[in-house]
């Protein structure tokens, strides 16, 4: 009887465990890269397991994928990314197995242009409808409104400035630009590889004295020498302004993420612009 009952009792408990194991997997999110990365952290928080497809450091337009990689992307039960902007990443879609949801879905485009995320209140809806994913809309909210007061701030900060142009390493800044009134003027176009002409570098400098531009900005991701020789032709300083396309292993380390860098560019905006 003794036997019976220890047997009864062992296989109760590990049925038990056997549920309390099923209840506590947590659904694997691919990010593409940090933006979409840090936003399914904060909506699902321990309910989720999320890896960014970008390593840390890396500039995300034109990275590879490893075989290994490919097929975790292919595994997960959520991908999340920006159509057009990872070419490597579309590919691993085909054999995807599980849901993939196009971030860029719903939003209205300049062009091509897939840098949405600097824009909070672009950004703000692909956190509402990455929540319906998730089935997280109380975090979703959450999120949302953490983005709506970053606007604010935006708004207040560049309300008055004494210059309107911003001059940029490459096209990122359109929606940023787009929202709070500024003119962007790149040195380079939507993708961060490409190198400006003599001829295009002429037009920039041109631009630049024309619009009393006192400051190139440049990124931690990409070779600040083209915009240093810009820098030094315009009797221009330099500044950085992140893109936030993906996060260094220094800012890693420091704790930065979304919001403490979109501060310093806002930061970094009113010094170059002569802000009040």
């Amino acid at each position: 009887m003794r036997i019976v009952l220890t047997l009864t009792l062992l296989a109760t408990l590990t049925g038990c465990g056997g549920r309390e194991s099923g209840a506590a997997h947590r659904p694997r999110v691919a990010a593409a890269f940090y933006p979409l990365a840090f936003a399914a952290e904060q909506i699902g928080g321990a309910h989720v397991d999320v890896w960014n497809v970008t390593p840390p450091g890396a500039e995300p337009h034109d990275a590879e994928l490893s075989a290994r990689t490919v097929e975790r992307v292919r595994a997960s039960e959520l991908v999340v990314y920006l159509g057009d902007f990872q070419p490597a990443l579309d590919q691993a879609l085909e054999g995807a197995r599980g849901r993939t949801l196009d971030a860029l879905e719903g939003l209205t485009l300049r062009e091509r242009d897939p840098h949405v995320w600097l824009d909070p209140l672009r950004y703000a809806t692909i956190a509402r409808r990455l929540g319906g994913a998730l089935e997280r809309p109380g975090r979703a909210r959450a999120l949302h409104r953490r983005l709506q007061a970053l606007d604010r701030a935006f708004r207040r900060g560049l309300r008055r400035c004494e210059r309107r142009a911003i001059v940029t390493s490459h096209a990122a800044f359109g929606y940023l630009a787009e929202r709070y009134r500024l003119e962007q003027i790149s040195l380079g176009g939507l993708a961060p590889e490409g190198e400006p002409t003599p001829r295009e570098l002429e037009r920039v400098v041109s631009a630049i004295r024309d619009q009393r531009a006192t400051t190139i900005y440049v990124e931690p991701l990409l070779s600040p020498r083209v915009a240093e020789t810009v820098a030094r032709e315009a009797s221009a300083r330099v500044a950085v302004l992140n893109p936030l396309e993906g996060l260094t292993e220094g800012e890693l380390e420091r704790g930065d993420d979304y919001f403490s860098i979109m501060r310093r560019n806002l930061e970094a905006l009113r010094q170059g612009l002569g802000c009040r």
